[in-house]
C-alpha cells in the first residue's frame, strides 16, 4: 500500500502541528521533494540506496511509523514460478501442494511462489510454457526435458535476466543457474544394488548364481534424470550381478494406468520375471499389476517417490524399497538459490545437496 503524505499538510510552508513536511525529509536526505514523493508513494525510478536514505530521514523526523518504515524498506517479494509435470504423478502433486501451502515457511525469504502443472513430455509445449511463465516471474524452476528446444528456452530466459533452476532432472549444456535433485546416476546404482541383494547371488553373494530376469519401466528417457538412473542401474548389474538379465525397458510417462499396462505386459511375457525397477513415478500402477497377477511379494520391486500410494505398497509388501527425495527440502533449496542470486552470492552458497533416502517398510516415518 502506498505511503501517501498526510493530505492535511502542505509540502512546504508553515506546519502548526510541528509534524515534518516533505521538504524537511528532502532536505535531511539531500534529495528533491519529487524524489521523496516517489519513495513515499512507492513509485519506480529511485535507486535502492536513495530510497533507504529517504525512508531513514522520514523515520528520524517521525514522519513514518516504525512498522510502515520496515514495510516500505523491504524490497518487493521475488516472484518464483515452478513448472511441474501433471498431477497424475502423485509425487509431483505433493511438490505442488507444498508450494501452494508454504507461504508461512517461505515468508522470511520474501518470495511469492506459484506452481503450474503442465505437459512434461512434449518438448515444444514445455519450451513455450517455460518462456510464457518465465517472463512473468523473477525466477523459474522446472523439471527439464533433454531437448534443444528446451535448452534454447532456458538460455533465452537467462539472457533476459531471468534465472532458471532445473528440478529433479537436469539439462546439459544450458545456462541454468543450478540443479536441485538427487544424484540420479547414484540413485540408479542404489536401485540395482538393492534389487541384486534382495534377489541374492552374484558377486555380492559369492558363488555362481542362477540366471534371473528383471525389467525396467521409465517415465521417459527424454528426461536426463531417468536416463542416468537407467545407466547407473545397468552398470551395477553388470559389475556385481551379472546373473541378472534385463529383458525389457518400457516407458510409462509417469502415468499409473500406462505403468499398469506396461507392467501387465511384462508379467505376461515373462512368467519367470524376478525383479522390476520403476525408474520414474506412478509406481502404484506397477503395484496394481503385481497384485492382480498374484505376484506381489514374488517379484522384487524397487520404485521412486514416497507418496501415500507407495507407502501403502511398502506396508503390504508389494514394493520392497522406495528411493525418494523430500519435497520440502527441494523447494527450500530452490528458494535459497534464487535468494542467493538476488543477493549476488554464489548460487549454491549454504545449500545442501539433496540426499537419496531409501525407504523400507521397517523404517517408514
Amino acid at each position: 500500500m502506498a505511503l501517501s503524505p498526510d493530505p492535511r499538510l502542505p509540502a512546504d510552508g508553515a506546519n502548526e502541528s510541528g509534524r515534518a513536511r516533505v521538504s524537511d525529509i528532502a532536505r535531511a536526505a539531500g534529495v528533491s521533494t519529487a524524489t521523496v514523493d516517489r519513495v513515499l508513494n512507492q513509485r519506480p525510478g529511485v535507486r535502492a540506496a536513495t530510497m533507504q536514505k529517504v525512508l531513514k530521514a522520514a523515520a528520524a523526523l517521525d514522519y513514518l511509523p516504525e512498522a510502515d518504515l520496515y514495510k516500505a524498506m523491504q524490497p518487493k517479494p521475488m516472484r518464483l514460478v515452478f513448472l511441474l509435470p501433471p498431477q497424475s504423478n502423485r509425487f509431483m502433486q505433493m511438490l505442488g501442494d507444498y508450494i501452494a501451502f508454504s507461504e508461512e515457511q517461505l515468508a522470511p525469504f520474501n518470495v511469492k511462489c506459484k506452481c503450474h502443472h503442465i505437459e512434461g513430455f512434449n518438448p515444444s509445449v514445455l519450451a513455450k510454457r517455460l518462456l510464457h511463465y518465465g517472463r512473468q516471474a523473477d525466477g523459474v524452476a522446472f523439471m527439464a526435458l533433454e531437448h534443444p528446444l528446451v535448452r534454447e528456452a532456458v538460455n533465452t530466459l537467462v539472457a533476459e535476466g531471468i534465472p532458471v533452476v532445473t528440478l529433479i532432472s537436469d539439462l546439459s549444456n544450458s545456462r541454468r543457474a543450478a540443479y536441485v535433485g538427487m544424484d540420479n546416476r547414484a540413485a540408479g546404482r542404489t536401485a540395482g544394488y538393492l534389487l541384486g541383494r534382495f534377489l541374492g547371488g552374484g558377486n555380492a553373494g559369492g558363488g555362481k548364481a542362477k540366471p534371473m530376469k528383471v525389467a525396467m519401466i521409465a517415465g521417459s528417457l527424454s528426461y536426463r534424470g531417468h536416463e542416468e538412473r537407467e545407466m547407473g542401474f545397468l552398470h551395477v548389474l553388470e559389475e556385481m550381478f551379472p546373473h541378472l538379465q534385463v529383458v525389457g525397458l518400457r516407458e510409462g510417462h509417469d502415468d499409473a494406468d500406462t505403468n499398469y499396462k506396461q507392467a501387465r505386459t511384462l508379467l505376461e511375457q515373462y512368467p519367470d520375471l524376478a525383479g522390476m525397477y520403476n525408474i520414474g513415478g506412478a509406481s502404484d500402477g506397477v503395484g496394481r499389476a503385481l497384485r492382480e497377477s498374484g505376484r506381489e511379494q514374488k517379484v522384487v520391486f524397487i520404485g521412486h517417490g514416497l507418496t501415500p500410494d507407495t507407502r501403502g505398497l511398502l506396508i503390504d509388501g508389494t514394493v520392497d524399497a522406495i528411493l525418494t527425495q523430500h519435497p520440502q527440502n527441494m523447494i527450500m533449496n530452490c528458494v535459497r538459490i534464487f535468494g542467493n542470486l538476488r543477493d549476488r552470492k554464489e548460487a549454491l552458497a549454504g545449500v545442501e545437496a539433496v540426499r537419496i533416502s531409501v525407504m523400507l517398510r521397517e523404517n517408514l516415518p
